[in-house]
């Protein structure tokens, strides 16, 4: 991404700004589509106007009417917008873009009795039945045993999740189904819903079927959003299919550095809300402004595992292949599509680093220099290292070769450096993915088109319509919508989901809006640029930028502008749906964000409480823990509370207390009484270390209080505010002095507390900023 320093204003959008020409006269010459009855078979196209040829190209709603005007009769009357393109029969560079919509009767006059119940993204076709179905200890997963073998990764998974979910362990079983059961086929007989599409039946019991195993996969998510809602799913039937074929998110672990189980736990989380598509930008760099200028100080990283250039791979944090491997393979049960990038000829500092021969003198060690035949070997090799042999480290179909933002002065070598890059990787037996750039870098050197998919990202890096007409296939990626730059100042901090809930489809790039239906339009991604190298930024404070996004772009992805609830109704609905059963990603330790407060007065032993080498000793009420060192500590039910909290405690601590003493620790977070080389009380996380100015006193007892929002944490000490880490700034070397924000929050952990010499008691949690005067009256 996206070195564009500057605030992107909200974009305008022109309804007048369509693919062509816009010729009102000759567009409004085109007849209205003849009416469909119940009974009709295919679409009567309108005659062309005299001179031009009216060519159809698809519909907005293919399981409805198909790209040959087929129509399949949907479970109530739906609205269908028709796409043609009216060509001039003297010259077919003239085109215009024609919108039709028309009703398509359904097989039920009206919705039925239960009402569509809501799940992300919202059921597309519903006919209501009348009552309710329940899940029991005696249901089953029963699989069709025509596709028992294909079913089985859905039912492991839909068996392990309902348990998480709902408490219940059902048996998975082969045959027919009965009363109460859960029915997995790939046998249903209307193929037109393709393969995304499912249908969801509930009646007797649950009968979720489809064409292929993506389909009947959503069906599953489905199910269990329903279940999150409510203990009794109404009967009824669904016939549910995406608009748009590629659903997707951009994550930059170049920049940032994100663990393999984060990687992994938002395979599941994308999947909870039926989005397929996940790119992952394994390399990047910082701005060397930032770094002294100096392109040696400056930030760079490749993540993966690499064998050619061993020095490749980063050191502060990286992918083996094997893990990576499996990350796909993961992916590949929960129906999403790994889509690994490696970005170049630009973003190239981490490859330079190692060969510095191919760093361009002109532009920067971030640009290979394209006029030294070297450069081309090493990206060879190194795309070849993770494509090449019977079984690839990149398993999936599609590889993005990235080629952003390259110098405009040298559009005719970066124009050649993509046209060989798209045909190496090609010649693999992939499909290329690319950033547009083809604007930006104008020239007459060819640049391969045919299977070639391309971000749209900057309508000055690419004109969507350009692009159109070129004819590449595109993934509306529109930075002045979809792109989150955490803390930085510019683009979105959080995307603004409501005018996105309101006014954002795929089909829109920028500030162009295409018709709904057209085929070159695939779908739509967002994406999270770390492009503020050190800025204290971690993966909860992503998530937690990426969370409402979520939940909104999904039903945009999916549905289109089908938006049937206003924003407001969907918010709050929203609310009740998390992020998929295995999941607390938010570290939420409530459901649907209830009230929840808990107490552990460490006057008696607790079942609840394993202890370790602690002991109950007298305390500043009663009894408290005592601890002895290090590997003395007592576990806690929890793993960790996240935005919003308060956690209060009484602390005595003991004479000497070792450098870097923990009082909580969990998997993401540590709390120290004494802060690495400060003696202050502190954090730690993901490899930043903080405190608060604060050092405890020893052999007294004080009372501690934490606070912590996706803002930053405050500390309190003895009721009185003491610190707060909120508005605190990295100050970069360039010679503007940059500042950026600091975060300096905190998931507060939970997992374990002790690790320290002395006394903790009265220890308090609960999931709300407690205000000042509620801390004052805390005793």
């Amino acid at each position: 991404m996206k070195s564009i320093l500057i605030t992107i204003a909200f974009v305008v959008v022109s309804q007048s700004l369509l693919f062509g020409q816009t010729d009102s006269t000759v567009i409004q010459s085109v007849p209205d589509i003849k009416e469909i009855r119940v009974g009709d078979k295919k679409v009567i196209f309108p005659q062309s106007p005299k001179g031009y040829s009216l060519v159809f190209k698809g519909s907005n709603r293919e399981p409805i009417i198909d790209g040959s005007g087929n129509i399949t009769i949907p479970l109530v009357a739906t609205n269908v917008s028709l796409y043609f393109e009216l060509i001039s029969e003297l010259s077919d560079s003239i085109k215009y873009d024609v919108s039709k919509q028309i009703m398509v009767p359904g097989k039920f006059s009206d919705g039925g009795v239960n009402p569509q119940p809501f799940v992300i993204p919202a059921l597309r076709e519903w006919h209501g039945g009348k009552g309710n179905f329940s899940l029991t200890a005696t249901s089953r997963i029963v699989l069709n045993t025509a596709n028992e073998k294909q079913l089985q990764s859905a039912a492991r998974i839909l068996k392990q999740e309902l348990k998480d979910q709902v408490g219940i362990n059902l048996s998975i079983a082969k045959g027919k189904p009965k009363k109460g059961d859960i029915f997995l086929t790939l046998n249903a007989k209307d193929k037109s819903i393709g393969e995304e599409g499912y249908y969801f039946n509930t009646d007797e019991y649950i009968a979720i079927s489809a064409v292929n195993y993506q389909g009947l996969f959503w069906g599953t998510r489905t199910l269990l959003q329903l279940l999150e809602q409510k203990n009794v799913i109404p009967k009824g039937s669904a016939r549910d299919y995406p608009e748009f074929k590629v659903r997707g998110f951009v994550l930059d672990v170049g920049r940032k550095f994100f663990s393999l189980q984060f990687l992994r736990d938002y395979v599941k989380f994308m999947s909870y809300y039926k989005l397929n598509d996940f790119q992952i930008h394994l390399n990047d760099n910082g701005f060397k402004k930032y770094f002294n200028d100096n392109w040696a100080d400056t930030y760079s990283a490749f993540r993966l595992e690499n064998t050619t250039y061993p020095g490749l791979t980063a050191k502060d944090g990286s992918y083996s292949k094997k893990e990576f491997i499996a990350l796909q393979q993961l992916a590949d049960d929960y129906a999403v599509r790994i889509v690994p990038e490696i970005d170049a000829p630009a973003h190239a500092l981490a490859f330079t680093k190692v060969v510095p021969e191919i760093g361009s003198k002109a532009y920067g060690m971030d640009h290979l220099d394209l006029h030294n035949p070297l450069s081309y070997t090493v990206m060879e090799n190194i795309f070849k290292e993770y494509i090449s042999g019977s079984t690839p480290v990149f398993t999936g179909k599609a590889v993005h070769i990235g080629t952003d933002e390259y110098a405009k002065k040298d559009a005719e070598a970066f124009r050649a450096f993509t046209d060989h890059m798209i045909k190496h990787v090609e010649s693999f037996g992939k499909e290329v993915r690319l950033w547009g750039a083809l604007t930006h870098a104008k020239g007459t050197t060819p640049v391969k088109v045919k299977d070639v998919v391309m971000n749209t990202w900057y309508n000055g890096y690419a004109n969507p319509v350009e692009m159109k007409k070129l004819g590449y296939k595109q993934i509306s990626t529109p930075d002045g919508w979809l792109y989150i730059v955490p803390a930085a100042g510019y683009y979105y901090d959080y995307l603004n989901i409501k005018n996105l809930y309101n006014k954002w489809t795929p089909s829109m790039i920028g500030n162009v809006q295409f018709k709904p239906g057209d085929p070159t339009i695939l779908g739509g991604s967002f994406a999270v640029w770390n492009d503020i190298v050190g800025n204290g930024i971690t993966e909860k404070d992503v998530h937690d930028r990426v969370f409402p996004a979520i939940q909104v772009l999904s039903q945009k992805m999916w549905g289109g502008s089908n938006t049937t609830l206003k924003f407001d109704d969907f918010n709050a609905l929203s609310k009740k749906i998390g992020e998929g059963p295995s999941l607390n990603i938010s570290g939420k330790l409530s459901r649907n964000d209830g009230p929840f407060t808990v107490r552990f007065n460490f006057d008696q032993k607790d079942h609840q409480i394993k202890t370790r080498g602690a002991v109950y000793l007298e305390g500043y009420s009663k009894k408290a823990l005592s601890f002895s060192g290090k590997d003395s500590y007592a576990s806690l039910p929890y793993t960790e509370i996240g935005y919003d909290y308060t956690v209060s405690f009484w602390i005595n601590p003991a004479n000497n207390n070792l450098d870097g003493a923990v009082l909580f620790r969990s998997p993401n977070a540590t709390v120290k009484l004494r802060q690495t080389g400060t003696g202050k009380l502190g954090f730690s996380r993901e490899g930043y270390d903080i405190d608060f100015g604060y050092a405890v006193p020893e052999n007294s007892w004080t009372h501690i209080v934490i606070t912590g929002t996706n803002k930053g944490t405050s500390l309190y000490v003895n009721s009185k505010p003491e610190k707060r880490l909120y508005d605190n700034w990295v100050v970069f070397t360039d010679k503007d002095k940059t500042k950026m924000r600091k975060s300096e929050t905190l998931f507060f952990p939970l997992q374990t507390v002790g690790g320290f010499k002395g006394k903790l008691d009265e220890l308090q949690i609960w999931n709300r900023v407690l205000s000042d005067n509620e801390i004052r009256e805390l005793k």
